[in-house]
């Protein structure tokens, strides 16, 4: 074997963090560490980010 057969080559390219901006790690894509990961869960659990519907709660009942 040679030395690049040995070599682990990553199946995504690193993008830029959402969060701060740093290249992305392998173990928290697309983020570049659990603290960017951890902070963009807790605006989906604060409600930060939503998804729009074109029902209002009045028209399901």
């Amino acid at each position: 074997m040679t030395a690049n057969a040995n070599k682990v080559e990553p199946l995504r390219k690193p993008v830029q963090c959402p969060n701060c901006g740093k290249n992305s790690q392998r173990d928290t894509y697309p983020f570049c560490c659990k603290r960017c990961a951890d902070v963009d869960l807790n605006r989906w659990f604060g409600g930060s980010y939503a998804i729009a519907t074109s029902q209002s709660q009045d028209d399901e009942m």
